[in-house]
């Protein structure tokens, strides 16, 4: 049995130029969530901002603290300043939003990957689309691993404020 068909049942659309970069994708499934762009960045997107690229390094692009490295401990300052703490595990965990920073074989950060509430991932791969995959499916390629991962409280949701019922009483 041929596996592109399995394979078209994990995923609507295949992407091959995704899957030459990633090529764990090819076993794990994942969903293509916008058209390409190289507007931001998956560090922006991770962030939670879709207008712009964030790189510490270079001043086309934007990074939210001072410190300016290609580090982990930038990476983690930076997603400090957001509202992020470390913590051990990618597990999701009710009322937080995880984060996973890649790092490649030289400890370099490479990647970052925001968890959804549903426990897949997201992420912006450069030029490329916006993809909910698993934690797996971009591991052992040029970004190398999920090394570093971090979670935040996730906003309140304000309360419903009901209007008044009237009662008419006639």
């Amino acid at each position: 049995m041929d596996s592109l068909p399995e394979r078209k049942k994990l995923c609507e659309v295949i992407d091959p130029e995704l899957e030459q970069y990633f090529p764990r994708l090819k076993d794990t499934p994942y969903t293509i969530e916008s058209e390409k762009t190289r507007t931001y960045n998956c560090i922006a997107w991770a962030a939670g901002v879709a207008d712009r690229w964030w790189w510490p390094r270079g001043s086309a692009y934007y990074w939210p603290i001072a410190r300016r490295e290609e580090t982990l401990a930038c990476f983690i300052e930076a997603f400090e300043n957001l509202g992020y703490q470390s913590c051990n595990t990618p597990d999701c965990e009710d009322g937080y939003e995880n984060l996973a920073i890649y790092l490649d074989s030289s400890g370099t950060p490479t990647h970052t990957a925001r968890q959804l509430e549903t426990g897949q991932w997201a992420s912006k791969s450069g030029g490329l689309e916006d993809i909910y995959h698993s934690l797996e499916g971009l591991q052992e390629s040029d970004y190398g691993t999920a090394e570093h991962f971090m979670k935040r409280p996730l906003p309140r949701k304000p309360r419903s404020r009901r209007k008044p019922t009237v009662s008419s009483n006639s």
